[in-house]
């Protein structure tokens, strides 16, 4: 397909606990019908969030985010999935080595995050875990996947250059033009020795819109891909239907 040749990962990323920090890693073991290894595994619930009990998958409404808080986007990880382990940074907090399945590290979690979310939105009350469910955005299992030419595109119109973190992605891959991902919808993929079907386009909301260095609002990303493109989209979901492993500097095919 024109403009698709040659793609090449540079970067894979997870984000163990949603909205609250990003990791790169340099290769990862895709499943068959499961999301991101390692991503998304806990979510923060705020104290006026609506869970079943027992908590199953639940819209992202429910949780801390990014597009609620700013501050949020300024943290970075390391994790340790082998022991469950997750330390946070930010330029405003200590960096801490959590447990988020351990209830008392769990608590220390929530009190970390506070001073990062509102006073006048609903506190941070719990963490949150459905095993076996990714706590995405979505209630299906996908992976995204994103183009650094149309990041670069997009900062060039925009006049700032933007950091890839602000988009959350899982895969992002260099040597496509620009945009040319949103022509793969409907199609399959290889992807290292994993295979993936592209199924639809990511919307995007104003979190793309916070520095995550600073934790502040400074572009306005929604307003400039609607002027200069016509639509909010920015990358595409995947659905992994062979298993494999992916690594940085794979072929994309």
């Amino acid at each position: 397909m024109t403009g698709l040749a040659g793609g090449r990962i540079t970067q894979l990323v997870r984000h163990p606990i949603k909205s609250a920090g990003y990791e790169l890693v340099a290769e990862a073991l895709l499943t068959e019908g499961a999301a991101f290894p390692f991503d998304r595994v806990w979510a923060v619930a705020h104290a006026a969030a609506r869970l079943t009990e027992p908590v199953t998958w639940a819209p992202k409404l429910q949780f801390l985010r990014g597009w609620g808080a700013a501050e949020l986007m300024a943290i970075s990880c390391q994790s340790d999935p082998d022991n469950g382990q997750v330390t946070l940074s930010h330029p405003k907090r200590p960096m801490t080595t959590f447990r988020p399945d351990d209830p008392a590290d769990a608590a220390r979690l929530v009190d970390w995050l506070r001073p990062l979310w509102p006073e006048n939105r609903p506190e941070p009350a719990r963490v949150v875990r459905v095993p076996g469910q990714a706590l995405t955005d979505q209630d299906q299992p996908l992976v995204s996947i994103n183009s650094v030419a149309s990041l670069d595109d997009l900062s060039a119109r925009l006049g700032q250059p933007l950091s890839p973190h602000r988009f959350r992605g899982n895969i992002w891959v260099k040597g496509w033009a620009p945009w040319a991902e949103l022509d793969l919808i409907g199609q399959e993929i290889s992807v290292g020795t994993a295979r993936l079907r592209v199924e639809e386009p990511i919307g995007r909301c104003r979190a793309t819109g916070a520095n995550p260095k600073t934790g502040e609002q400074d572009v306005d990303t929604m307003g400039a891909l609607e002027a200069h493109y016509g639509h909010t989209d920015f990358g595409v979901f995947a659905r992994v239907i062979s298993s494999g492993r992916i690594a940085v500097d794979d072929e994309v095919r």
